[in-house]
């Protein structure tokens, strides 16, 4: 009995740490965005000069959120069960 409650909280660690190593890259995308526009001087995603890497990599980043989302939803299930 001990040995499954061991793996369900070393696969809750491996799910925390997965979720900090995505807001890390959430963080670095933020970083490679802001840069981006610096170079064009366009800040404004609707303006027709905006970057397209800014524009990918923002798309990029808002599907990492999401998955982070999903994947702290399931941790907070994991975590009432347990």
């Amino acid at each position: 009995m001990q040995e499954v409650s061991r793996s369900g909280a070393e696969d809750e660690l491996r799910l925390d740490g997965l979720i900090a190593d995505l807001w890390w890259r959430v963080r670095l995308l933020n970083t490679d965005i802001l840069e981006e526009e610096a170079k064009a001087g366009v800040f404004d995603p609707q303006q027709p000069t905006y970057p397209t890497l800014a524009a990918n990599l923002r798309a990029r980043r808002d599907n990492l959120v999401a998955t982070i989302g999903m994947l702290e939803q399931r941790a907070r299930a994991a975590s009432e069960v347990a």
